[in-house]
């Protein structure tokens, strides 16, 4: 077993950064690889390749390319992710959230772009890791990941129409509206057999959910739609009809010729699929530790993502990341140690080598009967209403965010959303300031979060006026603050700044405080910071808040009497 840090005690900062980035499939070596785990592990990976092969061929196809790119992906990224990743459960493979963002780079600049736009994303991603930033990556608003979700859903449904119906569309847009308008113009060449078909699936993965949830509804789907088809004859687009069937091995390693000018061009698609790889693999992870009780390691896990796109392009595949769904699986499936994502590549590999040609009978409205469920699941209509209902800066944040994912672009949903959900936060942490002002008499009982008090000498002089501060002090709250301590009254001998339950300062109040001491400092009035936490008055002291300007103590004084 590891050796664990006694509590209380802390790792030198070069063992922390050298275990950030050590891949949790070292970490499990290390403490002892038995038989029994091998067993779970091997039990858990074909459960979960069972879940894979349907999704990562339907995904492909929906992504505007040919399935068996799918299944290079899930087996060459997928066993990297495995391999280098920060979570011992993290299955990687293709993702639905990816289609939209996919189809629009296959449309207007061909496979050779997205292979491109992908190894780009990777080396970002990579950078992102080694860097230490993939903290920062999941500090995204909980509205803007739903309301992402939601968006793409819609998307996902929106461009499984075609199969689902069976319409005979040769060129579909890419764009939601355009695509909409194109599918309702060819409405009449609904294909009733096709639209049977899509039925089929969803209602026996909808029933196999419901009465026996541990049988893989979607393979069983798949399967039995595959074996109705090819029994009735039934004509119906399948997966030999329009792209001659699966090969039946890896094909070798390759990268297209570029110019400075494609990858510039490029650019801002692979800042996209970066950005969106790193917060759904993250989440993806997070998934996994409230399952496992276990804790990933972020900025390996972004490595090893980067690393997977880089060689799932390589070797002929499309966009990989993090999968909540299928990581699930595996950890419902009883998986120990990434060995058991790794033996899932393997499983999908010896597929492709022994039972690739039964692919060829598989129906495309089944397989879009297939995206029609991880649809369904990733819009999550639960949390939508709920935030709705929540307050008005969440609903106009998940509403934004949707919006913007479904009419705009990923990104535009991404940073708009997060920008609007930054907005949110600091208006409410403003409103956490409530300032009373006043004298009042020894020992009175303070309950708002800024109060003036005053301590007056016999003669009726101020000696001594405390004026409390709670919560956070930033640049929403810095005017409310410059304004409360400009209303002290008759210059006191002494202002104390009573800053025991304050939470975090910016350099906009530092700023504040800084200017107000200096000023009062050449009244001969004696500042005194009182029981500021340490980052806290280490944030003042690199402000500039420092003698002789100003004095620190670690408590509220008791006597208004003046020390030394």
């Amino acid at each position: 077993m590891s050796k664990r840090t006694p509590k209380g005690s802390e790792q030198p900062r070069s063992a922390s950064n050298a275990l950030d980035l050590t891949p949790k499939f070292v970490t499990a070596i290390r403490e002892g690889y038995t038989s029994a785990d091998l067993r779970a592990d091997a039990l858990a990976g074909l459960t979960v390749a069972i879940v894979a092969l349907p999704l990562s061929m339907a995904i492909a196809i929906a992504s505007g390319v040919p399935p068996e790119r799918g299944l290079y992906a899930a087996i060459v990224g997928g066993f990297i992710v495995s391999l280098l990743g920060g979570s011992r459960y993290q299955i990687g493979g293709p993702a639905g959230a990816f289609i939209v963002l996919l189809a629009t780079i296959v449309e207007r600049h061909g496979y050779d772009g997205l292979v491109l736009a992908t190894a780009m994303a990777g080396v970002i991603m990579i950078a992102v890791g080694v860097l230490r930033l993939g903290t920062y990556v999941r500090f995204v608003p909980f509205p803007v990941v739903v309301g992402f979700s939601a968006g793409i859903a819609t998307i996902i449904f929106a461009s499984q129409l075609k199969e689902l119906l069976g319409l005979r569309l040769a060129a579909e847009p890419a764009e939601l509206l355009p695509k909409l308008a194109a599918i309702a113009t060819h409405l009449h060449t609904i294909n009733p057999m096709a639209l049977a078909i899509s039925l089929l699936s969803i209602g026996l993965i909808l029933g196999l959910r419901q009465y026996r949830p541990n049988w893989p509804g979607m393979l069983v789907a798949v399967a039995i739609a595959a074996i109705v088809t090819s029994l009735l004859g039934l004509d119906v687009t399948t997966i030999g009809s329009r792209f001659g069937g699966l090969p039946q091995s890896l094909p070798s390693p390759s990268f297209p010729a570029f110019s400075l000018a494609r990858l510039v061009a490029l650019l801002p698609d692979a800042v996209s699929l970066a950005l969106l790889g790193s917060i759904e693999s993250l989440l993806s992870a997070l998934v996994a530790d409230s399952m496992s009780g276990r804790r990933h390691r972020s900025n390996i896990e972004l490595v090893a993502q980067g690393a997977a796109n880089i060689g799932s392009v390589i070797f002929g595949g499309i966009t990989v990341t993090g999968t909540i769904a299928r990581t699930a699986t595996n950890v419902r499936a009883g998986a120990r140690t990434p060995v058991a994502g790794m033996l899932h590549c393997f499983y999908l590999l010896a597929f492709m080598l022994v039972a690739a040609p039964l692919a060829t009978y598989i129906p495309l409205a089944a397989l879009g009967g297939v995206l029609t469920i991880v649809a369904w699941n990733m819009a999550d209509a639960d949390k939508f209403r709920g935030l709705l209902g929540a307050s008005p800066g969440d609903a106009a944040t998940v509403v934004v965010t949707f919006l913007l994912t479904i009419f705009v672009d990923l990104t535009m949903a991404i940073v708009g959303g997060v920008a609007l959900g930054s907005l949110v936060v600091l208006q409410r942490l403003a409103q956490t300031i409530d300032i009373e002002g006043g004298a009042r008499p020894s020992g009175a009982i303070l309950t708002t979060p800024i109060l003036l008090e005053h301590a007056t000498s016999p003669g009726d002089q101020p000696v001594e006026t405390v004026v409390r501060l709670t919560g956070a002090l930033f640049f929403g709250t810095s005017d409310r603050i410059g304004r409360t301590l400009d209303e002290i009254g008759p210059q006191p001998r002494r202002i104390v700044l009573d800053m025991r339950e304050v939470t975090i300062v910016d350099s906009s109040a530092a700023a504040i405080l800084l200017e107000f001491a200096e000023r009062r400092a050449k009244l001969g009035t004696v500042v005194v910071i009182a029981g500021a936490p340490r980052a806290v008055r280490r944030r003042l002291m690199l402000a500039g808040l420092g003698k002789p300007a100003v004095r620190y103590v670690r408590s509220l004084p008791n006597s208004p009497t003046i020390r030394s």
